[in-house]
């Protein structure tokens, strides 16, 4: 049968509608029209006319997320493809989760003698930097560099772009700051996969670097750098400088981003400003699944347990469905109140959606069974799990043993987590100090000892305060602070009214074996102790003194806490590894449970 005669006037319609098409994502439109351009004979491609069909069928179906249809609508295009073509398949590959798929179509066409172009190489950069660390060729993001360098698009800001996004997600951040030093011309998209690569790799003083220097050459940041900026000043709980931000953002209408709001919500949240955070969340006017996760965990971490189920049920009544990110924060949640039933019928739930369980869910069970005394249940759930139990499982069962000087247990517990590979000093210094309140001493050196013989340090703990645009960070028993002999006369004149009060200071989990008075020296002058006494002279009456800590908050210390709220009528907001506190007149919103 002979091909039939071409048809420009008609194949040009063709082409505007389904560029149309395309463009609305209208699936079962451009397939009524691909059955038609089949049955009538336009495809397979013959006429050049009928290869833009075939193209545009290409884009069709990668933006309705179909790439294998992608695909076969490639292969009825003529030999050789177009570079437009190929292109248009490595962008779909690339733009629908197959990133090996995407680099190899990307080779084939090297292969092919077709030259790469200002469209096929940001779509294998996203590819590469897409793809699992272990699946990507070790050289890829340099290989793809050389050939773009080669190229007449070497100067191209689009395509410079591409490249250092690629390097900064892949970590090769020396790579992207020196591309990004070389570019002749940036964009928007330049200055945030620098600051966003930075960010992710916590880098956060660079990152803040390249911001302000963006700021300075007046570059119209998009919603993404603000995200990524937030999330820095959330990771360093920066306060004053995240607020800033947010006025900014304001002024120049990026807050109705979702992803601005999210990153909001988590800077308020980390930052102990709770209501601010929930302000952010219901003032939104457009909500992704990320923003919701975020106040869901924010609800978990400052003990609003009934407000994360609440904030769960309105999920449910939206078009998100729950992630295991979504499930992860409600299993928190429980955990932080005890809640065993409802964290049990979460966790059952995950699978009516279709999720299963992930080893950082079991450790979040464990972490739940084993704050409530449950010891022997969490322990039989980490022998049912499926999958390997990691140092996390491991962590969680040993904290719980520690809540209740269960040494023996402990034992076994540290035992398997250094099985796993563990070099976390935290490990020997839990045993250590659960040996201690159980009153084997001998043993708490040896803990001690194995972990000096592994070559393993003690993480130091710190504590800090954001005041007057300055951050003060303080070590247990620190007196390099200015004003130190202030801080601890203030504490000490406190402790008086303390113990007045009743307060008794808590020495069994001291890990020397020394006498009473010098157990009570060594709790006194906690680094968190020190931060909340520089916060009773420089906060103002009626504002939170607001403490961030990288450490569990001692025994001891939360108990004086306590009383130092109800001495001094201050209110004390304290961050901890696990969740937040809020001391108020004696009392703590974790209802000593934490």
């Amino acid at each position: 049968m002979p091909a039939p005669p071409p048809l420009p006037t008609f194949a040009r319609a063709l082409a505007d509608l389904l560029v149309a098409l395309s463009g609305a994502r209208a699936l079962p439109k451009g397939q009524q029209l691909h059955g038609h351009l089949l049955k009538a004979g336009h495809l397979p491609a013959t006429a050049s006319t009928h290869t833009l069909l075939a193209h545009h069928l290409i884009t069709l179906y990668a933006r309705c997320a179909l790439p294998d249809l992608s695909h076969r609508a490639f292969l009825d295009l003529p030999s050789p493809p177009s570079p437009a073509a190929w292109s248009s398949l490595i962008s779909s590959f690339s733009q629908n989760g197959l990133p090996a798929f995407a680099f190899d179509a990307f080779r084939r066409m090297l292969t092919a003698g077709v030259p790469a172009t200002d469209r096929s190489i940001p779509s294998a950069a996203k590819a590469i930097a897409a793809a699992k660390t272990l699946s990507r060729p070790p050289f890829a993001p340099h290989a793809l560099h050389g050939i773009a360098a080669k190229t007449p698009f070497a100067g191209d800001v689009f395509v410079g772009s591409a490249v250092l996004d690629m390097y900064a997600k892949c970590g090769h951040l020396a790579d992207a700051r020196r591309l990004f030093d070389e570019m002749p011309e940036r964009n928007v998209v330049s200055w945030s996969a620098l600051i966003c690569g930075y960010a992710d790799a916590g880098m956060h003083p660079e990152a803040m670097g390249i911001f302000r220097l963006a700021l300075e050459e007046a570059v119209a940041v998009n919603d993404f750098t603000v995200s990524s900026i937030i999330r820095v000043c959330a990771a360093e709980t920066l306060f004053e400088l995240g607020a800033q931000v947010h006025a900014r953002a304001i002024k120049t209408a990026l807050d109705v981003s979702p992803f601005v709001g999210s990153s909001l919500v988590s800077l308020y949240s980390k930052c102990g400003i709770v209501e601010r955070a929930y302000r952010v969340f219901s003032q939104a006017p457009e909500k992704n699944l990320g923003i919701w996760n975020v106040v869901l965990i924010a609800s978990a971490q400052h003990g609003h347990t009934s407000a994360a189920f609440e904030r769960f049920m309105e999920m449910q009544s939206t078009e998100f469905r729950p992630n295991h990110i979504t499930f992860l924060c409600l299993l928190t949640a429980c955990s932080h109140a005890g809640f065993v039933d409802e964290g049990k019928r979460y966790f059952a739930l995950m699978k009516e959606y279709g999720i299963e369980p992930q080893s950082e869910h079991y450790a979040a069970m464990v972490d739940l069974l084993g704050r409530v005394g449950r010891i022997e249940e969490a322990f039989d759930l980490i022998d049912s799990m499926p999958m390997e139990p990691p140092e996390s499982v491991w962590g969680a069962l040993l904290m719980a043993c520690h809540m209740f000087k269960d040494a023996d247990t402990a034992a076994i517990a540290a035992q398997r987590l250094f099985q796993t590979g563990s070099r976390n000093s935290g490990t020997h210094m839990l045993l250590s100090s659960t040996y201690a309140a159980a009153g084997r001493h001998a043993d708490a050196a040896l803990a001690r000892k194995a972990m000096r013989d592994a070559g393993i340090r003690k993480e130091t703990g710190l504590s800090w305060l954001e005041a007057a645009g300055k951050v003060h960070t303080f070590v247990s028993n620190c007196r390099r602070h200015q004003r130190s002999e202030e801080i601890y006369r203030v504490l000490e004149k406190v402790s008086e009214k303390m113990e007045a009060a009743g307060y008794v200071a808590d020495t069994s989990a001291v890990l020397k074996d020394v006498d009473g008075d010098e157990k009570k020296v060594t709790v006194r002058y906690h680094s968190e102790r020190l931060a909340i006494g520089l916060g009773l002279l420089i906060v103002p009456e009626g504002v939170p003194i607001r403490v961030m800590k990288n450490l569990r908050v001692c025994d001891d210390c939360h108990n004086a806490i306590k009383y130092l709220t109800k001495c001094t009528g201050r209110v004390v907001v304290l961050r901890d590894n696990r969740r937040f506190h809020r001391f108020e007149d004696g009392v703590c919103s974790c209802g000593d449970f934490w």
